[in-house]
Order: structure tokens, then sequence, then C-alpha cells
């Protein structure tokens, strides 16, 4: 791939950088199944609401689309709330509390052809961010030893404090792009959820990459992407 037309890459985290999509995934499924049997729910939790209600968005979001999906309506609640409290913050801290624990107990490598895309771009000097819906994103870095990598991090804590709308909008590479110097014409998207693919393709940057990690080739080029692959040493 020439790179030479781009100036900033624009990297999701978990599940592109890192394979923590599957340690969310888990977790997410440990949650709503336990949350779904204790209401008598009988339509199970599965790996294909996550992909279609869950993924690439910030964490109550998440939780209230996949409830919307079953009719399931509940108190929003206040961020704050407790991991046992039966509202959408309540359920959503109780899937990072899950999450937290996992990472802490098991740790984290990132994918090794990620990093090689990284070490071609450092040497090139294409400036590099991530952007992330996950609060915890700084913690993932950090547990991957991948922190002093990037020169900007908007997460999902970034995200709160400037008021940015989560993925599908694309505010949040937006900003990223901006606080790189970059235009979004000159910017790369790398992403593996459809929300995020989206945001690249509504931004209108200069290219959109999927990475398919189960969504699937073609539901990534549908929603924006320009180039899909299975992982980024392919690349290279």
């Amino acid at each position: 791939m020439d790179w030479t037309p781009y100036d900033a890459v624009l990297f999701d985290l978990d599940g592109v950088i890192t394979p923590t999509a599957d340690l969310h995934m888990r977790a997410w499924a440990g949650m709503f199944t336990a949350f779904l049997d204790s209401h008598g729910v009988t339509e199970p939790y599965t790996d294909d609401d996550y992909f279609a209600y869950v993924d690439g968005k910030p964490r109550y979001d998440g939780v209230r689309s996949f409830l919307h999906s079953r009719g399931i309506d509940i108190p929003e609640g206040e961020p704050s709330d407790p991991p046992d409290a039966e509202t959408v913050c309540g359920l959503g801290n109780r899937k990072n509390d899950v999450f937290n624990a996992v990472l802490a107990r098991d740790g984290i490598a990132p994918y090794p052809g990620s990093v090689r895309l990284l070490d071609a771009l450092a040497e090139r000097g294409t400036a590099v961010a991530v952007v992330s819906s996950s609060k915890n994103a700084r913690t993932v870095l950090a547990a991957a030893h991948l922190t002093d990598r990037f020169e900007v991090v908007v997460d999902g804590v970034v995200a709160a404090e400037l008021g940015l709308p989560g993925k599908p909008r694309p505010d949040t590479f937006l900003h990223a792009a901006e606080r790189l110097g970059a235009p979004a014409a000159r910017a790369v998207v790398v992403e593996d959820a459809v929300s995020g693919v989206a945001a690249g393709r509504a931004g209108d940057f200069g290219l959109v990459v999927g990475v398919d990690r189960g969504a699937g080739e073609r539901t990534l080029l549908d929603a924006g992407a320009d180039v899909v692959v299975a992982d980024l040493g392919d690349l290279l």
C-alpha cells in the first residue's frame, strides 16, 4: 500500500491493535445473558447481537441499543450507578467491572501484524492516534506496552469531557485528526466495527480500512470501507 497521500492514521483499539474485542465480547455476553435470564427473556444474547448493537459504540449506547432490540425499557440512571443497579448505566458499569477483572488477570498482547504496521508508519514519520469508544483505552494500551506509540488518544473519557458524540458519528476521529494537524482528506481510519467504519465514511476521510475480526468483509464494505483486510500486516 502507498502511504504517501496520507499524513496520519487513526486506529480503533479493541479488535484493531489489540485482541481486547474478544474480552469485551465475553464480558458483554456474560452480563447480558445473566440480565435476560433474570427477566425471563427467552431469546438469548448472541455474537450477532454484539456486532449489530454493541460493537464500537460507547458503553451506555451499546446497552441502550441492545435492550431496545429486545423491547426492554429500563431507567437510564447515572454514570455513578453501582454495577448492581437495574439501569442502563448500571448494566454498562457491570460489564466494565467484568472486563477489567479479566484484563487484570490475563493481560493482553497486541496483534503482531498491527505492531509491524505501527513500526512501518513510525519509520516513515506518519502520525498515529488511537480513537476508541472505550473508557479503558489507556489501561489497555498500558497493559499491551503501547502507550508511547501514540501521540494522541481520543477515548471515551476525552469524548465525554468534550461532549463529542460517539461512533457512528465522525466527531472523535475528526478531533484526533485535528490534534495531529492532518486534514480528514489526508488521514486514514482503521476500524473493525461497523459503527467505526461508518464514522470514517461520514467524516470524508481519505481512506477507510476495515479489519474483519468477525463483522464480515461484505458488511464492512457496505458500511463504507474502501478496503477490508483480515490483518493489518496485509497492508505492508
